[in-house]
């Protein structure tokens, strides 16, 4: 079997507040558009680093709302759920060691969009066949469903409904000392709703708690050392409640009349109010002293997520709760509670965040198992971890995972060998992977930089040199960004290249520190050092004043890859030209090997607007503009001598064109009556050599073509044609030959799926091959993508990035997709 494997996976949280959970055995849950990846950190000496994404579990067809451990007690856990738009709940099994990807079972009965879970085991001193499994999920059908597993057998056991209304968060607990659940439900009435559930199984409530004044966004229980129940709750009323719930036996209720205020005496104005419930049924009755414990004000926007500090087992093997609680908010900042040692009010600890930027707030915060590190994820779809120092005594930023959050719709491998990875997306960032090379560990990618954060979806990128770069977006001109010297600086520590060199090489007297983001988020600004300074920029730094304030760059040393906050801030590349031409959004990009020629295309529904514009690169101006298309150029493609620029199209037609002089002229080409491909052309590549192209269609065709067939046929005719079973909607050809004489192709499908094929031209020496196409590996939706592949690139040089011994039987694949996520594969070609 070929071994191929994702050595990088990058996806972002989707923007719900429930999308990840920390479980206690160290890993982390999230939804990314219709999936559940399984992220799994690592902790060496008080510093955490991401080992990246190790599993993507696929079943729903829509985008996933909730994520969710199944409660395991103190033990860990192995289950996962989750609830998706799509109406329908899984259950996952997590096995580290197991490459299964489908869910051992699906939850149907909700008519609307599945929104928060709760879930756990009610005995956990049974096998995992004979214990019982309560799950609870809320909808926007304004239903709370109950599910009960059992030896594998599932059943809905009862429905709460809510009328008009609906509950916006869920909880579940398990009385100590019983195998009593009780379930709660903080819903847009302002209240929380309060269940227990009886002999019969079926939950009844108990009590209705009111005070907030608007939403409910969590609620979270707990036990503290003492037996009693603390319930947490926020709100979008700025503000987090805290309730104790106190077990009382039927000797010690005593209720009486309540007092106006203005009757109490002084003793009694300061005492809690207590209200006491009780449940009566064949397991015994249950009398609760529910009290309100504190108001916690601290926050200034909405509160969507409270988190208690998990369990801690002591060294004796007993058991500690620590009274501490997280809570996570869109004012962009997250606060960990506690109360004071000597008046026993809960008061502020820490607060971390306000990572500045474009960006909203916090959608949930999450503990890790020890305790010792903090995660948040916002509507930037990022993580932002902090962990506690113990010598500092400090919470300091740490190094996540993370990705875009919107379709990817562009890659590139770097000039001059491939160093690290571009990637844009519809999320309007443009940023850079590379792994991160330690003497001590195996290199890991990270995201290192942030080039470019836009104010409008990104379309499209072409790399021109090692440094710089052009990208197109939903606007009418091409930009053009280089790379600063600090980042530079940062990267050559980060990935194990020699910063001397590469500041000597590229001039760095002339190269800016760094660039800010105007207030508008549309062009990065050069930020030179106080020695660089020339008076022009001196002048228009002055010349901001009174006007909407920047995020201004703060030069970094960096040893290890940035966190989210220096992602947003100190990772800009700097814009040094605007290309003016076309007259709707651009829509394709395409450098020559040299970076000295860029062509470039619209959007175009007649063909006067679907002309290429090809740039002197030099000056900044354009050379010429080239017709051939009648609707939008889909991509374009310079052969590896620079000779030669291939366009496809959207009209079904592909056209050549050969460079004459100082000009290119249509060499060949395929119209809507003479090409052979039924649907849009979505992709082109050329093979390392040049003496064939390749054009994947939404017909579900990939054609190969040979350079020189093309030319003298009339019309031109495809060499060998591959017919896959979805559209074919990205290709990419390895930069050398494999098995000698085989070109190694990757083709990426619209349902997310790749297969990797080698073509040979002598069909005779190849064995089960379809017009000399062998099939050498299919990566599934779980390996790949479960949207369509939006692009694939071969880095252009064999061998694995970061690692220094050779690996010179190596090729490394990256793909992109409509599902936000980014992955990078090694390939043993000795395995082929």
């Amino acid at each position: 079997m070929p071994k191929i494997g994702a050595c990088y996976t990058s996806a972002g949280c989707n923007r719900c507040p429930f999308s990840a959970d920390w479980g206690r055995n160290g890993i982390i849950c999230f939804a990314y558009n219709h999936a559940v990846a399984v992220y799994k950190p690592e902790v060496k000496m008080g510093f955490s680093f991401s080992a990246g994404i190790e599993k993507t579990y696929i079943g729903h067809t829509d985008k996933v709302n909730c994520v969710k451990w199944i409660n395991n007690g103190i033990q860990d856990e192995f289950e996962i759920v989750s609830g998706s738009t799509d109406s329908t709940i899984n259950v996952w099994q997590y096995r580290q060691d197991s490459a299964a990807s489908e869910p051992i079972c699906t939850l149907k009965g909700h008519t609307g969009s599945v929104t928060c879970l709760s879930a756990l085991y009610l005995d956990m001193e049974n096998d995992s066949e004979s214990r019982e499994t309560l799950i609870v999920s809320a909808s926007i059908d304004s239903t709370v469903r109950i599910w009960s597993r059992k030896s594998l057998e599932t059943k809905e056991n009862q429905v709460l409904i809510f009328g008009s209304g609906f509950a916006l968060s869920l909880s579940t607990f398990i009385i100590p000392g019983t195998r009593v659940p009780l379930l709660v439900c903080g819903c847009d009435d302002h209240n929380i709703h309060l269940y227990l559930r009886g002999s019969d199984l079926q939950f009844t409530q108990l009590i209705v708690l009111t005070g907030h004044e608007d939403w409910i966004r969590d609620l979270q229980f707990v036990a503290d050392d003492f037996g009693n129940i603390l319930l947490a709750s926020c709100a979008q009323d700025h503000l987090i409640r805290i309730w104790k719930l106190s077990r009382k036996s039927e000797t010690q209720t005593v209720i009486q009349d309540s007092k106006p205020v203005s009757e109490l005496k002084e003793d009694e104005c300061i005492t809690v109010k207590e209200t006491i419930i009780s449940h009566h049924d064949a397991d015994g009755a249950f009398i609760f002293a529910i009290t309100l414990e504190s108001v916690l004000c601290g926050h200034e926007n909405w509160v969507y997520s409270v988190r208690w500090q998990p369990v801690q087992v002591l060294e004796n093997g007993s058991s500690h709760q620590p009274m501490k609680l997280l809570s996570a908010s869109m004012d962009k900042t997250m606060i960990l509670w506690a109360p004071d040692a000597d008046t026993e009010m809960w008061m502020e600890q820490v607060r971390v965040g306000d990572v500045g930027g474009n960006t909203l707030g916090f959608f949930g915060g999450l503990f890790s198992p020890c305790g010792l590190s903090i995660l948040a994820h916002g509507y930037q779809g990022a993580f932002n971890q902090w962990s506690f120092n113990s010598a500092t005594k400090m919470w300091v930023p740490q190094v996540t995972g993370g990705g875009h959050f919107g379709s990817v719709v562009d890659i590139a491998w770097s000039a001059e060998g491939g160093d690290f990875l571009l990637s844009a997306s519809a999320d309007q960032t443009l940023r850079l992977h590379a792994p991160w090379v330690r003497k001590t560990h195996e290199p890991t990618w990270f995201e290192i930089a942030r080039p470019q954060i836009h104010g409008y979806d990104l379309q499209c990128l072409a790399v021109l040199d090692k440094y710089s770069f052009a990208s197109g977006a939903d606007e009418k001109l091409v930009r053009v960004f280089k790379a600063p010297r600090n980042f530079i600086n940062n990267f050559c520590h980060i990935c194990g290249h020699d910063v001397n060199n590469e500041l000597q090489r590229l001039g760095c007297a002339s190269l800016p520190e760094g660039a800010n983001v105007s207030a508008l988020g549309l062009s990065n600004k050069a930020v030179y050092t106080d020695n660089d300074k020339s008076e022009q920029v001196i002048e228009e730094q002055n010349s901001k004043s009174g006007q909407y304030p920047e995020n201004y760059f703060i030069p970094i040393d960096l040893k290890a890859p940035p966190s989210e906050d220096l992602l947003l801030q100190n990772t800009l590349w700097p814009e040094v030209a605007k290309l003016y031409g076309h007259g709707y959004e651009i829509f394709s990009l395409a450098a020559s090997p040299d970076g000295k020629l860029l062509a470039s295309a619209c959007k175009a529904a007649k063909a006067e607007s679907a002309n290429i514009l090809v740039w002197n690169m030099d000056t900044k101006k354009i050379m010429m503009s080239l017709s051939g298309c009648t609707l939008t150029v889909t991509q374009m493609a310079f052969s590896h001598d620079g000779n030669r620029l291939l366009a496809v199209s959207r009209d079904r037609s592909w056209t050549l064109y050969k460079k004459s002089g100082d000009h290119f002229v249509i060499e060949s080409s395929v119209d809507k009556k003479t090409t052979p491909h039924l649907r849009i052309i979505w992709s082109c590549c050329w093979t390392h050599d040049d003496q064939f192209f390749i054009t994947a269609a939404r017909d579900k065709k990939v054609m190969l073509w040979s350079t020189k067939d093309v030319v003298s046929k009339l019309p031109p005719t495809p060499l060998s044609t591959l017919t896959v079973t979805e559209s074919a909607t990205a290709v990419a050809a390895a930069p050398c030959l494999v098995l000698n004489t085989r070109y190694l192709i990757a083709v990426g499908m619209e349902n997310g799926v790749i297969l990797i094929y080698n073509w040979s031209q002598n069909t005779d020496t190849v064995q089960n091959s379809e017009n000399g196409w062998t099939l050498v590996t299919s990566l599934d939706q779980s390996q790949a993508h479960h949207l369509n592949v939006n692009r694939l690139v071969f880095r252009p040089k064999k061998g694995c990035l970061g690692y220094k011994e050779n690996h010179s039987d190596w090729l490394q694949l990256a793909s992109c997709g409509s599902d936000g996520a980014l992955r990078v594969y090694n390939i043993d070609l000795t395995t082929l």
